[in-house]
Formats: C-alpha cells, sequence, structure tokens
C-alpha cells in the first residue's frame, strides 16, 4: 500500500489595506454611514453650528459694535420684539404670503403634472420655459418684475388700459395706474405672484416624479370603467400622489417663509412696514440696525412652529405611502 503524501499548508498571506478597505465597504451599514456623512458633516457645520450661534445671540445683548455674548439676558429680546406692533405685522404677512403661495403652487402644479405627464409637439422647448424662473438669478428676475410692476411705467397698467380696466371709463376709475408695488395689500399679492413663479417649477418637478411613477394600467383600467378626466384626477391621480404633494407643500413653505429677496427688492417692507415679513425684518433689526439680539430671536420666532409642521407633514406622507 503507498502512503499518501499530503502537501504542506501554506500560510495565507494577510490582506492587504485595498482589500480590507473593500471587504468593509461590501458591509452594508458601513457603506450606508459613509454615503450619509457629507449630509451630515453639511447640517452639523452649516445648519447646527450656527443655529445655536443663533439662540446664545437670542440671550444675549449683543450688538454689531460689541458682539459679545458675555452678558446673559434671557428671554428679553423676545419680549422686546413681540411688543413692536412691526412684529405682529410682520408675522401675518409672513403668513399670508406663504399660505397664499403655497395653495397657488399646489393647484397649478397639479395643472402643469397633467400637461407635462403627456406627449405633445415642442414639449420640450415647454420645459425649458417652464423651468427658467427656477434657473435664473434672484436679482435678475427681481428687476424685471420691477419694471413690469412700475408705477408710471408698467406694461401690465398698459395693458389694462387698452382693454378698459383702467382709464377714464375703467372699472377702477379714471386711475391709469395700480401702483402694485405702493399699496398694502397689492404689494404682497404681488410678492405672492413672484414667489409663486419662481417656485412653481422646483414643485412641479417633485410632483411630476410623482404622477409618472403611477402605473399607466391604472389609468387604462379607470377609463374603461368609464370615467372622465375629473373623476379619474380626483379619484385616482390625486390620492396616489398625496404623498409626493405633502413633500412638495413642505418644500415649498419652507423656501418661502424663510425667503426675503423677492419682499427685499420688490417693497423693501413697505409703504412703512405694510408687506414687511420676519426673515427680512430679522435682517434689517440684527444686521442693519446693528441689534444682534433681537434679530437674532425675530429669526428664531418660526422656529418651533416649522419644526412642528414639517414633522406632522413628513409623518403624515410616511402614513399615506404605507396606506
Amino acid at each position: 500500500m503507498s502512503a499518501q503524501v499530503s502537501e504542506p499548508v501554506r500560510a495565507r498571506a494577510p490582506a492587504t489595506f485595498g482589500e480590507r478597505l473593500a471587504g468593509a465597504l461590501e458591509r452594508p451599514r458601513v457603506l450606508g454611514s459613509l454615503m450619509l456623512a457629507p449630509a451630515v458633516l453639511y447640517v452639523v457645520f452649516f445648519v447646527g453650528v450656527p443655529f445655536i450661534i443663533a439662540i446664545a445671540l437670542s440671550m444675549s445683548d449683543a450688538t454689531a459694535g460689541n458682539p459679545s455674548i458675555d452678558t446673559f439676558v434671557g428671554l428679553d429680546n423676545f419680549r422686546a420684539v413681540m411688543q413692536q406692533e412691526t412684529f405682529w405685522t410682520a408675522l401675518r404677512n409672513s403668513v399670508i404670503i406663504t399660505t397664499l403661495t403655497v395653495v397657488s403652487i399646489v393647484v397649478l402644479a397639479t395643472i402643469a403634472v397633467e400637461i407635462l405627464s403627456r406627449e405633445f409637439r415642442g414639449k420640450r422647448l415647454v420645459q425649458v420655459l417652464f423651468m427658467m424662473p427656477w434657473a435664473m438669478p434672484v436679482a435678475l428676475s427681481a428687476i424685471t418684475w420691477l419694471w413690469l410692476l412700475d408705477s408710471q411705467f408698467s406694461p401690465i397698467d398698459w395693458v389694462l388700459v387698452q382693454i378698459g380696466i383702467l382709464g377714464p371709463d375703467g372699472l377702477f376709475g379714471p386711475q391709469r395706474h395700480m401702483y402694485w408695488l405702493g399699496r398694502e395689500w397689492l404689494g404682497i399679492l404681488s410678492v405672492v405672484f413672484v414667489d409663486t413663479w419662481r417656485t412653481l417649477p422646483l414643485a412641479t418637478i417633485i410632483v411630476l416624479a410623482g404622477r409618472l411613477s403611477i402605473p399607466r394600467e391604472r389609468l387604462e383600467q379607470a377609463q374603461i370603467d368609464g370615467a372622465g378626466f375629473f373623476r379619474t384626477l380626483f379619484r385616482v391621480i390625486l390620492p396616489a400622489l398625496a404623498p409626493v404633494l405633502i413633500v412638495a407643500i413642505l418644500f415649498t413653505a419652507l423656501l418661502v417663509i424663510g425667503e426675503i429677496s423677492s419682499v427685499d427688492l420688490l417693497t423693501r417692507g413697505g409703504p412703512g412696514h405694510s408687506t414687511q415679513i420676519l426673515p427680512l425684518w430679522a435682517y434689517l433689526k440684527g444686521i442693519e440696525s446693528g441689534d444682534l439680539g433681537q434679530g437674532a430671536a425675530i429669526a428664531l420666532f418660526l422656529f418651533p412652529v416649522l419644526l412642528a409642521a414639517a414633522i406632522v407633514a413628513l409623518r403624515f406622507a410616511s402614513r399615506l405611502h404605507k396606506d
């Protein structure tokens, strides 16, 4: 009987750094943490740190001349700003502008999505033109609207005169100018219109992604069952779009309520403080007036409300998505 000679067992070479790294990246937990790290660092350094600084400033007597936060004043800055009439005007205007803008965007985005989800000649050109307000620089768009809403040379007023709404026999009397930015409620409506014009493309893209994800079979089945356009819209499309619409509403509301460029460039909060909003007033109070403590207090006022609204909206959207 011949003896079997076994080969000697060779010692395995230690894994290189590249092999250990590749093995670690194959683990879902490690890969997920690595992919989330840039976003977490961004939130910490560009959101968390400024937020903590703002809280510290709001509870101090810091000014532009003396920005130290050594003196603790508690809630005195919050009490001081709440005793000013401008605060309540700015709060009212912020709520009105945000509400009207969000409602307008939801309605218009739903209409735009139904148009853009269909095939027609020139669709690519329409998509490019539709995205221009969002891609256009804020300053350039504001200058354009300043010309369109000018108190003396407004093309909109000229058109209204030509069609008989303004002028000697017009519906609003003999006046030939509306003074869009010189009257309280016309100024607020002008800001709402400009904010809607600028933010509508973003909301439409969000809702369009949800609209295109609806299975075609569900829409075809509704047509077979005899459902018309409006019944299909309210019974099939809108219920399926509910989670996406909530996300679009949340994003739009957060963008609009923190937007200061439109009011700053169009009305500067005037006439007087009739079109003032909280973010712009916080800037004027804290930066231009130099009262950093009160400016920070104004900026922080809406944070608890917005945080609660965001949590409720996201939970509601998650529940609808599961259902």
